[in-house]
């Protein structure tokens, strides 16, 4: 078959080879002028790897997953860390004991540990709207701290809502660890790609069956010249706002470059309580890279606004997805269109999701 994927981010890369290997033409477009999506990264003039839209960090429990992009890339056995700048300390996020014995007098954090040994399985993740619900006094407090502190204004920041207002997909990414483990993520498989993001998608793409044109913007008259698109671009902006727009959020960054080894202890630290800025991600970290300089980025969360900036996150809540739902009924309606990604789906996927979804999709296709 001849296929048509819409957007080279990870999702149709990942598809593009799976397609390919299996024989079929496929041919990937996109309006940027670079691969990757919002996964692109390239390298500076003091060899440090940059993203270019924000920290990427690859998690995965899913071992095929893991598998199959190490096809194309030698990993950086990288274990994300996170601080965040609470009451003046830099303590680690998500909260957990090791937060609470630096914030807290000795006695008062040895009575909160033991509370959450009490009630909830150490070594587990508990989502903070769900510790407000406990009725033993100093969990009440704990929670009341801890949204207050690490959850409260970060979520306003970040997504322009109170955290009641979203879907619990959302807020239950950033909950309470009940135990000691510093790592942002628990997942079997870590890393960063040894060269690049970038170097793994071209590596991906580098097969006969495959084209690949960037700076070309989709039309509609394209499909008739191919039998299946794959299309991850907007779902609304496909059948033209028709029920108008699906809300995301948007992001700014700010990068700054500073002659000195290193800008702060780690490689990302969140400011839940201060500046406009969400957090500052020093990128030399992921790679372990040794220099005199090193590169920041700030990010500012922003709405989404057409043709000013582009869409990051879905606001995931049930009045919009009422309305995706109706844009869905329209791609049911399509026999040569399939919808797929964080903006195809309007879902929040991580990458090792987004892979996932389409090691499963090219089974279907494929089979």
């Amino acid at each position: 078959m001849k296929f048509l994927l819409v957007g080279a981010g990870i999702s149709n890369i990942a598809l593009a080879r799976k397609m390919a290997e299996a024989g079929n033409s496929v041919v990937v477009i996109d309006q940027r002028a670079e691969l990757g999506g919002n996964c692109y990264d390239f390298w500076d003039q003091n060899g440090i790897d940059i993203h270019k839209y924000g920290t990427h960090i690859f998690h995965t429990e899913n071992e095929e997953v893991w598998k199959f992009l190490s096809q194309f890339t030698q990993w950086y056995p990288y274990q994300h860390e996170v601080k965040a700048l609470i009451d003046g300390q830099l303590v680690p996020v998500p909260f957990n004991f090791n937060s609470i014995e630096q914030l807290f007098p000795q006695k008062m954090a040895q009575s909160l540990i033991e509370a959450l040994l009490n009630e909830f399985p150490f070594n587990k993740k508990v989502p903070i709207l769900k510790l407000r619900e406990s009725k033993d006094k100093d969990l009440q407090f704990l929670a009341e701290y801890v949204y207050e502190k690490v959850f409260l204004h970060y979520t306003v920041k970040q997504w322009g809502v109170k955290p009641e207002d979203l879907d619990p997909l959302v807020t239950g990414r950033v909950p309470v660890f009940v135990g000691r483990d510093n790592r942002y993520f628990q997942a079997k498989y870590q890393g960063i790609p040894l060269h690049g993001y970038t170097a793994m998608f071209e590596k991906m793409l580098d097969h006969p069956n495959i084209e690949v044109r960037l700076n070309t913007p989709f039309d509609k008259s394209m499909l008739k010249d191919f039998d299946h698109c794959f299309f991850t671009g907007a779902i609304d902006e496909f059948f033209d706002y028709q029920y108008g727009e699906l809300p995301y959020r948007s992001l700014k960054f700010d990068f700054l470059t500073f002659d000195r080894p290193y800008f702060q202890s780690n490689s990302v630290v969140n400011y839940p309580c201060n500046y406009d800025f969400t957090r500052i991600g020093e990128y030399k970290y992921f790679l372990g890279t040794q220099s005199n300089s090193t590169v920041v980025s700030y990010e500012y969360p922003e709405p989404f606004v057409l043709g000013k900036n582009e869409r990051y996150y879905p606001i995931i809540n049930e009045e919009n997805k009422a309305l995706y739902a109706k844009y869905l009924a329209l791609a049911d309606k399509l026999e040569n269109v399939t919808f797929l990604g964080r903006l195809g789906d309007y879902k929040y996927y991580d990458m090792d999701q987004a892979v996932g979804r389409v090691l499963k999709l090219a089974e279907n296709f494929t089979a």
